[in-house]
């Protein structure tokens, strides 16, 4: 498979101005890697402020994990209901805890850690409501296994770097990109494209002028004429 064009002087480039690479956040690591998981969870069609808050209350209700499963799903789905589908996202959660505690014996992923990571990503994706995106920021932030989430910002720039035809799907850029791009810069990388996407290269008003990988870039060229 061919490697994306100019992959690493733009995501050399990325880094320069974003620095996520030589620079990660401690706070994207959690210290029990199921917290993580459920994180992400909660974070599925809500803004990142409503996931905190329903978390910081589950946790201020529940701090193990193991009290949070035995408690009645009313109760869950009260503690979680700022970030929405709060029923459904409360009987994923209690379903979880029970597959994590006939498969592990515990109230743990920690296991994963030791697992190849294709047998560690089809297991997560096997959990109600984790699909590929979310196992991804799971094994590549909480577990350290080396793996590329491609969110909305992600696959728009993979699109306009030319690296990804314009309809192919979030989860097939994502098996491109952790088949081609070094897997020690994949963290790093994933969190420069989406501060890219963000603040520079917009969906509806990309500011081409200020890019770092504009001369690389074949939407910019497009754009040029």
């Amino acid at each position: 498979m061919n490697r994306p064009r100019h992959a690493k002087e733009i995501l050399d480039a990325f880094e320069r101005h974003w620095g996520n690479e030589g620079s990660p956040s401690p706070e994207l690591k959690h210290d029990d890697p199921l917290d993580g998981l459920m994180l992400t969870l909660l974070s599925q069609n809500t803004n990142d402020r409503n996931r905190d808050k329903a978390f910081e209350k589950l946790k201020a209700e529940y701090p193990r994990w193991d009290m949070a499963a035995e408690a009645p799903v009313e109760n869950i789905v009260d503690l979680i209901r700022v970030a929405g589908l709060g029923e459904t996202k409360a009987a994923r959660m209690k379903q979880i805890l029970e597959i994590l505690k006939d498969k592990f014996g515990s109230y743990s992923i920690d296991e994963l850690k030791n697992w190849d990571m294709a047998e560690a990503r089809e297991f997560l994706v096997s959990l109600p409501g984790v699909g590929v995106k979310t196992a991804a920021c799971v094994l590549v932030f909480d577990l350290e296994v080396p793996a590329f989430p491609v969110d909305t910002h992600i696959a728009r720039l993979s699109r306009r770097l030319g690296w990804a035809p314009e309809k192919m799907p979030p989860d097939k850029i994502q098996e491109y990109l952790e088949s081609t791009l070094p897997g020690e810069r994949f963290r790093g990388a994933h969190l420069n494209m989406i501060e890219h996407g963000r603040g520079i290269c917009s969906a509806r008003k990309p500011e081409c002028g200020k890019c770092y990988a504009k001369k690389w870039c074949q939407f910019a060229k497009s754009l040029d004429g």
